[in-house]
């Protein structure tokens, strides 16, 4: 709900022609903020505890949503008339989900998006003392591909990125069969990493094939699918990586 709101806005507040690129200052804002985030939670751990870490952090978590509640001015609704109800969801279905150019582009997002997670989830059992790195790495690689592709690539060339990009978004984790150590596998989750911005691409194409009134449900089905197979894919590393870890010890 929290993804369709906020990128259901933001269609409202830019140009069509503009949304890449104003998705992109967003995410790139992300990627930094994420990046000092981790640089600062590793330096906190080397003289306070975790809980006081996590205790920070849910104190920040709270101004943030203070910030956003104070500091947002209110706008009428997009939908004019009567509430949509679940039933309306139902009927509308059909054009946001069920045509195939638009199910083919969903599962582009949703698949290669939440699988890599999958991957990430495992930086701290793969080297607990550089996880940080790793995150951080993850997160100035995701920084540049929005960058590359939201500003530096031509509109016209961005559709044509999408494979190439997904490609490398999981390439370069088959060297971690190699057991690289901490620096090779830092450069190497931030190399993969910028293949996060053919997400840019696909989300443009999906406001192409989506109605105006219809660009937040569409948006909010987009981040809810993705989280959803994040979750799922991390979960699934997870009891992997735990069960190959019992069969170690054995």
């Amino acid at each position: 709900m929290d993804g369709g709101a906020r990128w259901g806005l933001l269609t409202e507040i830019t140009p069509k022609d503009a949304y890449v690129t104003a998705r992109s200052a967003l995410n790139m804002l992300a990627g930094l903020t994420q990046t000092a985030g981790y640089a600062t939670a590793g330096a906190l751990l080397t003289v306070v505890t975790p809980e006081t870490c996590l205790l920070l952090s849910s104190a920040l978590s709270v101004s943030s949503a203070l910030t956003t509640r104070l500091g947002l001015t209110a706008r009428p609704p997009a939908h004019r008339g009567p509430p949509v109800t679940g039933g309306d969801l139902a009927h509308q279905r059909p054009p946001v989900v069920l045509s195939p150019p638009r199910r083919l582009t969903y599962l582009g997002l949703w698949l290669p998006n939440g699988l890599i997670v999958g991957c990430e989830s495992l930086y701290v059992a793969y080297d607990p003392d550089a996880a940080g790195t790793l995150f951080a790495g993850a997160a100035l690689g995701m920084l540049a591909g929005d960058l590359t592709v939201g500003r530096l690539v031509p509109a016209a060339v961005r559709s044509r990125l999408v494979v190439p990009l997904l490609l490398l978004l999981a390439a370069p984790y088959l060297l971690f069969f190699l057991h690289p150590p901490a620096p090779v596998a830092a450069v190497t989750v931030a190399v993969a990493s910028i293949g996060f911005g053919a997400s840019l691409a696909q989300q443009h194409r999906l406001l192409t094939l989506t109605p105006p009134h219809l660009t937040g449900h569409a948006l909010g089905l987009q981040s809810a699918g993705t989280m959803t197979l994040q979750g799922v894919s991390a979960a699934l590393a997870g009891a992997g990586g735990r069960r190959r870890c019992r069969r170690g010890r054995r």
